[in-house]
């Protein structure tokens, strides 16, 4: 079964996570994916197939003989969707790009228009899988879990492409930051890893962002406005003013590569309390210590305006950039370029402008660079994987975990 039949499989299951629902997996529907593969990993043979309580799906695939001393090297992918679109009833479609603007749906007219997704030149005259745009598909990170199950059928069926151990782990809740939050690294029993959650064919990503969130509470008085002269303390009003303190050109809208920002991701409140929501991501340690502290001093600058007690902020990290703790491990980013060479693929070097799993468990024990899908413009309606990277991505699953 090639990797396309597996994902087309795997995008019927609606895993999409939630945010603030106090559980793990954050929706109880992950873990009919869970359960798939489960039974599918066992199927195929490998060992210890299971999924825990909290929707983690594990397995091994055993080394071949003579070969089981070799450290075991594992395999990481994640269930859930972004609950920035709907992933239910994803209704894909193979096409074939001929260029220009791409129809997903004549009924109700919707277009990926080339002009705002010029990405798509570089796939003229490949197949393309990519849904009717009333959905995102989940090649984030669905086409990840096929490639590399798809990986493991091919060592299963061809007992002489020699390999270590393999540890497969799938993860729920990846895309609202806790994928990483009950992965047993210790049970999962690799000593290094790779996620499969990257974009574009040839991506290497060793780097990503320090990320923190911030929960701005603004508290007001409410007096009635025919007598609120010097007295009336407006909330909705002061979260304005806050917002317009921080950088106007440091959104995620104004920047790239490894520049920084602050991102509003919601504000809702009235006269009496306000309460806006931030992200805060930096690559550079240095910078994201200075973000925090820009926050934390906005709030101070509205409470000598306001009052003591107006504005509160309270800031909570999320994971940090690879990079520090995988400078000791830069093997395994050359063990991947030699893959990637091996399947005739160009790596592209890439700092992440988010994070993985894979950020957390190498701050937990588990070196963890990621690799490419093959995939673009996740979260959406108008993302898209070319059958062709699917494949290469298995190819070169298959030289990273193969000796010679």
């Amino acid at each position: 079964m090639k990797a396309l039949d597996r994902f087309l499989r795997y995008v019927a299951f609606d895993t999409q996570s939630a945010e603030d629902t106090g559980t793990t997996p954050s929706t109880e529907k992950q873990k009919a994916l869970g359960r798939e593969l489960v039974r599918e990993l066992a199927e195929l043979g490998l060992e210890g197939a299971r999924m825990d309580d909290f929707g983690y799906v594990y397995a091994r695939l055993p080394a071949s003989p003579g070969l089981e001393k070799l450290p075991c090297l594992g395999l990481i992918a994640h269930m859930d969707t972004s609950p920035s679109a709907s992933g239910k009833d994803v209704k894909p479609q193979v096409v074939r790009y001929q260029g220009g603007d791409l129809l997903l749906n004549r009924e109700k007219g919707i277009v990926m228009e080339r002009s705002r997704f010029p990405v798509l030149d570089r796939y003229v005259g490949q197949e393309l899988v990519v849904t009717d745009g009333t959905t995102l598909l989940g090649a984030d990170d669905k086409a990840g879990i096929a490639e590399i199950i798809t990986a493991m059928a091919e060592l299963v069926a061809h007992p002489e492409q020699k390999h270590g151990p393999i540890a497969v782990g799938f993860t729920p809740d990846e895309e609202i930051g806790q994928g990483a939050d009950h992965f047993d690294v210790a049970g999962f029993g690799a000593a290094a890893a790779y996620t499969v959650d990257g974009g574009e064919l040839g991506e290497l990503n060793y780097e990503n962002f320090n990320a923190a969130g911030a929960k701005v509470t603004v508290r007001g008085l409410s007096v009635h406005t025919g007598s609120a002269k010097d007295a009336m303390k407006n909330a909705a009003a002061i979260a304005v003013e806050y917002a317009a303190l921080l950088p106007e050109a440091e959104t995620p809208e104004h920047t790239e590569g490894r520049e920084g920002f602050y991102h509003l991701c919601d504000l809702a409140g009235d006269v009496t309390e306000a309460r806006l929501s931030y992200i805060i991501r930096d690559h550079d340690k240095e910078r994201f210590a200075a973000r925090k502290e820009m926050m934390t001093a906005a709030a101070r600058l509205l409470n000598r305006r306001h009052g003591e007690g107006t504005v509160e902020v309270a800031i909570t990290d999320s994971y940090f950039n690879m990079l520090e703790p995988l400078r000791d491990h830069m093997e395994l980013v050359e063990r991947a370029r030699e893959a990637m060479a091996k399947a005739g693929v160009t790596p592209m070097e890439l700092p992440i402008r988010g994070g993985t799993d894979g950020a957390r468990l190498t701050y937990e024990g588990l070196p963890c660079p990621n690799l490419s899908t093959g995939g673009f413009s996740f979260h959406g309606v108008f993302e898209a994987i070319p059958v062709a990277a699917m494949d290469k991505m298995v190819e070169v699953l298959l030289h990273l975990v193969t000796v010679a």
